[in-house]
């Protein structure tokens, strides 16, 4: 009888909760195909469903793994839009931390030749996700100014290399040892634990910024100030909830009370406060999703994006990936290798 292994979360915890555990393999339904996973991505989403506190999350026990690049393995009777041996990517939200993956074809799409694995599984949920809020929520414009919260993250790393393409002005905000990759990838680093950066930007702009893309969840009403007239602040994640890469329920509780910011679009000032969601928009717009992805393994192909990989490390070693993204003193994507 053959098998493959995943990943579990078995129940709400720490990293220590994540279990490897053997299946009985088994056929791909009619539009299904089975993937063999090669790559899979390990983000913040994951760390919060393993906490319990991601809305929409499945009950537990369950397989984290939002972003997964991988071969078809099988294909179901009526699949006619991807074909055994092709490498395809898929936005999975959970399943990808394993060996194999059952997928509708209709949620693949292919990657083009000569793009490594774990470079097409990092643009998959950080580079979708950067590019959106840039042209499809903010409708960034040329030369335009932003703030990036977070700037040496997965995400953030994306929003550097995609608004330098659009020649726009950068400020990035992280921890001391981070500042100098904000610097190499084209923004101006602040130190946001030992500067105020809402006067850094005051003073280093005079009117303020065209957009701030804020993923903590708490700097929403300081991240507020720093917009000029017309400017829009992108909010797109929670990741505040958690104090070292735990669940804290006072941090749960603020973060929640703090999303009132969206009243703030009453004011006529002109100033906007916008909420992405990548689930959503795929959601509602699958098209937008799969341009979106072209686009990027296009750019990717001409080197125009360089993915910043922190770490790649085997599946089986899934906890101790959650515990360096714990500790949030890595930049970049790390990536998790599924099949040797």
């Amino acid at each position: 009888m053959k098998t493959y292994k995943r990943i579990i979360a078995a129940r709400r915890g720490g990293p220590e909760v994540l279990q490897l555990i053997e299946e009985k393999m088994t056929e791909p339904r009619h539009y299904q195909a089975r993937i063999k996973i090669l790559t899979a991505g390990v983000s913040f989403a994951d760390v919060l469903m393993r906490e319990g506190v991601y809305i929409g999350m499945p009950k537990f026990p369950f397989s984290p793994g939002y972003d997964i690049v991988g071969i078809v393995d099988q294909v179901g009777s009526k699949v006619s839009k991807v074909r055994r041996g092709q490498i395809v990517a898929a936005l999975t939200v959970t399943g990808g931390y394993s060996q194999y993956i059952f997928l509708n074809e209709d949620e693949l799409i292919i990657v083009p030749d000569d793009i490594a694995p774990e470079e097409a599984v990092s643009v998959v949920l950080n580079y979708i996700t950067a590019y959106q809020m840039l042209h499809r929520t903010a409708k960034i414009k040329k030369g335009e100014k932003i703030l990036i919260h977070g700037a040496a993250g997965g995400v953030g790393t994306a929003l550097l290399q995609l608004g330098k393409l659009h020649e726009l002005k950068m400020f990035g905000t992280a921890s001391t040892g981070k500042l100098a990759l904000i610097k190499k990838l084209g923004g101006i680093p602040i130190d946001y634990k030992n500067e105020n950066f809402v006067k850094s930007i005051r003073k280093l702009t005079g009117d303020g910024v065209d957009a701030v893309f804020e993923g903590t969840g708490e700097l929403g009403n300081s991240s507020y100030k720093t917009l000029r007239e017309g400017g829009r602040l992108i909010i797109y994640g929670i990741s505040s909830m958690l104090i070292n890469g735990r669940r804290n329920i006072f941090k749960v509780i603020g973060t929640y009370l703090r999303l009132s910011i969206f009243l703030r679009n009453i004011i006529p000032n002109r100033k906007k406060v916008l909420m992405y969601q990548i689930t959503k928009y795929k959601k509602q717009h699958p098209e937008w999703f799969r341009e979106d992805l072209l686009t990027l393994f296009d750019l990717l192909k001409e080197k125009k994006i360089n993915p910043v990989i922190a770490e790649k490390i085997h599946m089986e070693k899934a906890a101790e990936a959650h515990r360096l993204l714990n500790k949030s003193s890595i930049g970049g994507k790390i990536v998790l290798i599924c099949n040797q």
